[in-house]
């Protein structure tokens, strides 16, 4: 469980670097097909004749494909975006309010 856990905690991550990768202006041309054929496999119809089957890939397996295409992301996208300054400080508000010490 605790794996699943930080399995979504990368994908709030990785959500945030794909949107500053989509508005990047040096942006790969494969980057907006890759996340079409993403969407277009998280639509297929196995998810609809076979719940269970479904659930669990979307879980895990498209999390898991998404983690994949922003790691082949060029460098400059990935490092322009781990030095972006957080100007609201909003990830400093969460983590302290989430930290267990509290």
């Amino acid at each position: 469980m605790i794996r699943l856990l930080r399995l979504w905690r990368m994908v709030g991550k990785d959500l945030h670097l794909l949107r500053f990768a989509l508005v990047h202006p040096r942006r790969p041309f494969w980057l907006v097909p890759a996340l079409a054929l993403l969407a277009l496999y998280a639509l297929d119809p196995i998810n609809f004749a076979l719940p269970f089957v479904g659930a669990v890939d979307d879980v895990v397996l498209l999390p898991m494909l998404l983690h994949l295409v922003l790691r082949l992301l060029p460098g400059h996208i990935r490092s322009g975006y781990r030095h972006l300054p957080d100007r609201q400080g909003l990830i400093s508000r969460l983590r302290n309010a989430w930290s267990p010490g509290r």
